[in-house]
């Protein structure tokens, strides 16, 4: 997507549902990370953060199953799974990784020259992974943030529910905030992006792709070719 001496920094919200559908996804860690490398080797810089997933949700279940639990505790047990999650990522990248999983967005972030891979997870209640992909794509100074989600488009309707919702492989800020129907986060919303975070990103006319977990497809949208997934912008 870059040559060396023009290198880009890439956003990459890694879902948890991807990272570990039912258990660790060993193999597409494997694979995942060689195809990171050899962006990173041409010149690319990527800042990955890493979802919840299964993970946080039999956490928060399990919380809702013995007690009334309140939201603040909910996303706290969601904020440690990403944690979790974002500290296996870190460790397999640790030769080319930030030497802190960075946890607060907003904070000056100051790499080395070996450090091509900034590592973040959950930051406080109320803010999802989405969200914190859009505050370090402005930290970064990153114009793309590519959602890794276990859907391979953003559909006209929700397609769990309606065999007929087409994909859509475009649309507008404006357009995916009235199809979502949301306009507030809560722990556990299964969006293909948070409404929150949607806002502010439109705000600072970012650009998500939003992918399914296939890497080929995932190499095509990084060397600029045709690829399956949406745009929004």
């Amino acid at each position: 997507m870059a040559a060396a001496e023009n290198f880009e920094t890439i956003i990459i919200s890694l879902g948890g549902s991807v990272l570990a559908p039912s258990q660790i996804d060993v193999d597409f860690l494997k694979r995942f990370r060689q195809l990171i490398l050899k962006f990173i080797h041409n010149g690319d810089r990527f800042a990955i953060i890493c979802g919840g997933g299964k993970t946080a949700r039999e956490y928060q279940n399990a919380a809702r199953q013995v007690v009334n639990a309140v939201a603040e505790d909910l996303d706290w047990l969601g904020i440690h799974a990403t944690r979790l999650n974002g500290h296996l990522i870190r460790t397999i990248f640790r030769d080319a990784a930030h030497a802190k999983l960075v946890k607060n967005p907003n904070e000056k972030i100051k790499l080395k020259g070996s450090e091509r891979v900034v590592v973040a997870a959950g930051w406080k209640p109320g803010r999802s992974t989405d969200y914190i992909a859009v505050l370090l794509a402005k930290n970064l100074n990153a114009k793309t943030v590519i959602n890794i989600t276990n859907t391979d488009h953003v559909y006209d309707k929700d397609p769990t529910k309606f065999p007929d919702a087409k994909p859509l492989h475009s649309v507008s800020w404006k357009e995916f905030i009235k199809l979502i129907g949301v306009s507030k986060w809560s722990p556990g919303l299964n969006t293909p992006f948070d409404p929150v975070a949607a806002k502010v990103a439109e705000k600072m006319k970012l650009r998500v792709a939003v992918m399914g977990k296939d890497l080929e497809n995932l190499e095509s949208f990084l060397t600029d070719k045709p690829f399956r997934g949406t745009v929004i912008s």
